[in-house]
């Protein structure tokens, strides 16, 4: 009876390659390619599943597989998505094609349909937004932070942030020797300071008490879901959108929080500017009305009207929340990314730790902008945390016309282009074969006392071309005055046992937070 199980084991096999020798055929070669792809460990697209399986078998790791993607396929590859499902994405971390696609022929790449459709919650603000529109949504953030009287403002009010709240929060903390997720502190505390930018109003966010925050919670919540479209077919998303289930009810239970808050925050403003005729008073938590960003659209509003097609009433409200989101994103989430992984490495290279130590020593007290443009050396360190990790590690294009890229790739038209910031770090022929080190001296000219100049292109954390990052300096500003704050009064020290890795998201997060504990210094 076993013999006869074991006979017919053999015979169904070989009944099965007689009638159908492709089977036979393709089992062994499937087998081979496997091997083969394993051993070079490059993605292969196969017929109608395309890349997926391997995203799908790399998706815990998906920025350090794709850079091993890139550094084996020399800078370039192509991910074909499923059959029919419109994901084929060109991605490349070559410096030339980011200056040709940037700035050379930047009219040929638009941030495209594709890319809004992804975003859409960010609706027509600057980051979606294209050519007429985009422009006249820069010239007018231009014109803002270029004002004295907002720079002041903002300067004033992170100091006062960092004095009355960042501060004595982290006392609090290193005198009950807590560990904390100072990511968490750090969304917190740019969550408060870019709304007092955006709105004129501070929330609140960064308190001993920990305050859950809807808005900010719902910001989160996007940014999860965003990540998830890049990797998902347009297709699947769509339908979970049709049928408000998965990662499509998220988005809109989150979506609705960040509407009614920035409704909120409008209405409020608008009833502190009726409600006032002097722009210097204060709001909320300290701010000037008038120096804020809602502010200044409220106070021009016909012209607001008159750029943006029928932008009155209602709509004009939604131009201004989708404006106003578009700067909580760049504000709150890339400079707490930026800060999160700066106090990892700092915490991890105490050589770099002394050295910040001995600069802020020797410019002390750096509270004001002018004492913080001293701070060479952390500039640098600076520098060199956002070159290892981006906040925003993609890029995105599309092209609008047929096109080769300078790296020899083909583009058609409305092919989805992603630049990988990450990858280019990490890339020897780029950066050196010191690449993976974090080491600020890089960015130090002869002497030390000046930032070495390096392309936009090729440093690409504050965006290049056009579309390069308004908010670039202030940044710095306020990255350099949270770096003395904390370090210039506390020493942070990782968690025993933390390990740190990226989050999926848009945002370079840190998964699971930064784990630490804080110690008071001694005044410097």
């Amino acid at each position: 009876m076993a013999m006869d199980y074991y006979l017919q084991w053999l015979v169904t096999p070989l009944t099965l390659a007689k009638r159908y020798p492709e089977i036979l055929l393709s089992i062994p070669c499937f087998l081979f390619l496997h091997h083969l792809n394993r051993r070079r460990r490059m993605p292969v697209n196969w017929p109608v599943l395309g890349v997926l399986p391997s995203v799908l078998a790399n998706y815990a790791r998906l920025l350090e597989w794709s850079t091993d993607v890139l550094r084996l396929a020399g800078r370039a590859f192509v991910f074909k998505g499923p059959w029919a499902s419109k994901v084929d994405v060109l991605l490349t971390c070559d410096p030339d094609d980011v200056r040709y696609v940037f700035t050379a022929n930047f009219a040929n790449y638009p941030k495209g349909r594709e890319f809004a459709a992804i975003f859409d919650v960010l609706g027509d603000g600057i980051f979606n937004s294209d050519r007429d529109s985009w422009a006249f949504q820069r010239k007018k953030a231009h014109a803002l932070m270029a004002e004295p009287k907002f720079r002041a403002f903002v300067a004033q009010s992170t100091k006062e942030k960092l004095e009355k709240g960042l501060i004595p929060l982290l006392s609090h903390l290193a005198e009950g020797n807590e560990v904390f997720d100072l990511q968490d502190v750090f969304l917190r505390l740019t969550f408060d300071t870019t709304a007092m930018f955006v709105f004129g109003f501070d929330p609140g966010c960064l308190s001993v008490d920990f305050p859950t925050v809807p808005f900010a919670k719902a910001m989160d919540d996007v940014e999860e879901v965003l990540f998830s479209r890049h990797v998902t077919p347009h297709a699947w998303w769509k339908l979970q959108r049709r049928l408000n289930v998965g990662h499509y009810r998220k988005m809109a239970t989150a979506t609705k929080v960040i509407d009614e808050s920035i409704a909120q925050y409008i209405a409020m403003r608008r009833e502190a500017k009726n409600s006032s005729s002097s722009s210097s008073s204060s709001s909320g938590g300290g701010g000037q009305r008038g120096y804020d960003l809602l502010g200044s659209y409220l106070d021009s509003e016909e012209e607001v009207g008159r750029e943006m097609a029928h932008a009155r009433g209602h709509v004009f409200e939604r131009f201004v929340r989708d404006t106003a989101l578009n700067f909580m994103v760049a504000g709150r989430d890339t400079t707490s990314s930026a800060l999160t992984w700066f106090f990892w490495l700092v915490a991890h290279h105490p050589d770099v730790e002394r050295r910040i130590v001995a600069e802020l020593t020797r410019h002390a007290p750096a509270n004001h902008p002018a004492q913080l443009r001293k701070l060479v050396y952390t500039h640098a360190a600076l520098c060199e945390s956002l070159r290892l990790f981006p906040p925003v590690p993609f890029e995105h294009k599309s092209a609008a016309k047929p096109d080769t890229l300078p790296s020899g790739v083909h583009v058609h038209r409305r092919q989805r282009i992603m630049f990988s910031l990450y990858a280019m770090a990490r890339m020897e022929g780029i950066w050196g074969a010191d690449c993976l080190d974090f080491k600020p001296e890089r960015w130090l000219a002869a002497g030390g006392e000046k930032i070495r100049h390096v392309p936009s292109y090729v440093f690409l954390a504050f965006n290049t071309g056009p579309r390069t990052c308004l908010g670039k300096d202030l940044a710095f500003t306020q990255m350099k005055a949270v770096v003395a704050a904390v370090i210039g009064n506390f020493r942070v020290e990782v968690a025993r046992g933390h390990v740190a890795r990226p989050k999926l998201s848009i945002i370079l997060h840190m998964k699971g937070g930064l784990k630490v504990s804080v110690r008071k210094r001694e005044k410097l």
